[in-house]
């Protein structure tokens, strides 16, 4: 058993500090582009540049409490990673989310309408267990369930990845000399790549004594898990290529919105006709509200798929060992499972993961000479991911950002607490069409923090010195 769920847990974990929908340096600012869509479709008004162009950009972003990776950093990683389970009586989790933009583009349409569209790949997925007791001296069962005397073992995963294709239309509600409202909405086609979960609900143990040792059985629990069919497909013989084309190609489809709307408090000054085109988009505050991801996935159940309750009174610890040390495979591990429960039955039909839904609010204000500084709040749905709903998170709760910030160079200072309370200072870097940023700078340095963290790369490309929005006719002076 331990090969499965240390098999499971590295799987959620292989993704993160892999792949290298928070690009936090940029939330808020005029300058976001086609990448601002993803926090605010009605953001895309804001950016001075008639067209810009995503030509690639991937984020990730992982935290836990439950494990250590040593010997590795942004800088240098060592000949050989280790990594450690936490040891300790306490919640444990691990959690991700990442991003892949591939060809986003933004057009503005003129200085009250805009549209953008492009294709991303997105993932999310967090396990998480109820207190439990664990050191790393742990030899077997009995000694787990010594440790966990009169513990409820509850805990759960979710993990959620897709393709989507999206179109955004943007435009200006009121707009007058005090204030401006713009409006956006967002509409996703998805495919469901990637959908599996796994539920572990109310397990107890009793005691016994046989002898001069005290054993452990089973007493009551129950426990569901599946998985998205197209996995059943991935065969070893195949190649990479055709393994990738059948996941992608038995995925099903699946719909979802953004909704947002963003408020101007413009800038009082005098303001001649020369400078106008400059101003357009110049303001004192601004404020932003959206309705992020709300839509679901659906995946059709794998054939291992099952449900299993009324655990065996007569299933000692040790006979928990025999059955499951030795299984490697998700069949072998169904296998033994049946031994021990008295009710196992194969899930079948469709499921559903809805994505990570969220109210956003941002607030930006320039201050002068170029800084601004942004706050970002993000409220995920108060959903439980459970056997009614299964959801996926995103991780960040609030970030702070102070940005110096020009047209072509840009620097930041994302201070960022996650939904499960981690502290992070992160750092970003533009130069031209290319932005690089880190979640927390301590990965960099540190060659123990790399499991809590993450970065973001984009290349973006937009109009060239050259360019000028066209003026407004009224605005023109008269011909002689």
């Amino acid at each position: 058993m331990r090969s499965v769920v240390y098999g499971l847990l590295w799987g959620l974990i292989f993704p993160v500090v892999c792949l290298a929908q928070n690009y936090h340096a940029i939330e808020g600012s005029p300058f976001a582009g086609s990448l601002g869509v993803a926090n605010n479709p009605a953001s895309i008004l804001s950016t001075p540049y008639p067209w810009d162009i995503t030509l690639f950009s991937t984020q990730v972003k992982n935290s836990t409490n439950a494990v250590v990776l040593h010997n590795w950093s942004m800088l240098k990683a060592g000949d050989t990673i280790g990594y450690q389970w936490k040891p300790g009586n306490f919640k444990r989790f691990i959690a991700f989310d990442f991003n892949i933009h591939l060809l986003n583009a933004r057009i503005a349409l003129d200085k009250k309408q805009a549209i953008a569209f492009g294709a991303n790949l997105r993932g999310y997925g967090a396990v998480r267990t109820g207190p439990a007791n664990y050191h790393d001296s742990l030899r077997n069962m009995n000694q787990f369930f010594n440790i966990n005397e009169g513990t409820v073992y509850n805990g759960s995963m979710t993990t959620s990845s897709w393709l989507e294709f999206f179109a955004t239309y943007s435009r200006t509600l009121i707009d007058d000399e005090a204030r401006r409202l713009n409006a956006g909405i967002t509409l996703k086609a998805m495919r469901g790549v990637s959908g599996a979960f796994a539920q572990l609900n109310g397990a107890t143990v009793g005691r016994g004594v046989s002898g001069a040792q005290t054993i452990y059985f089973m007493k009551a629990g129950s426990a569901r898990y599946g998985y998205s069919s197209n996995y059943d497909r991935w065969k070893n013989d195949h190649s990479t290529s055709q393994n990738l084309k059948d996941l992608f190609g038995n995925s099903r489809p699946g719909a979802a919105v953004d909704l947002g709307v963003e408020y101007w408090i413009k800038r009082q000054a005098v303001i001649n006709n020369a400078e106008k085109t400059e101003a357009w988009h110049e303001y004192e505050w601004k404020i932003g509200v959206a309705l992020l991801d709300v839509g679901q996935n659906v995946y059709r159940y794998g054939s291992q798929s099952r449900a299993a309750s009324r655990p065996r009174t007569d299933v000692s610890d040790s006979a928990l060992n025999a059955k499951f040390d030795t299984t490697n495979t998700l069949a072998e591990f169904n296998d033994s499972l049946a031994t021990i429960v008295n009710n196992i039955t194969q899930l079948g039909g469709l499921f559903k993961i809805w994505n990570p839904t969220r109210l956003v609010i941002n607030v930006d204000r320039p201050i002068q000479n170029n800084f601004s500084i942004n706050a970002n709040l993000s409220l995920n749905m108060p959903w439980k991911s459970d056997a009614k709903r299964l959801v996926v998170k995103d991780l960040s709760l609030l970030t702070l950002t102070p940005r110096w910030e020009t047209k072509r160079l840009g620097l930041y200072l994302p201070i960022n607490i996650t939904t499960d309370g981690k502290f992070w200072i992160g750092g970003a870097a533009k130069a031209g069409p290319l932005l690089l940023g880190f979640h927390n700078l301590a990965t960099i340095v540190s060659k123990n923090r790399m499991a809590n963290g993450g970065l973001y790369l984009a290349l973006v490309i937009r109009p060239g010195s050259g360019f000028s929005d066209k003026e407004d006719k009224k605005n023109s002076c008269p011909p002689y």
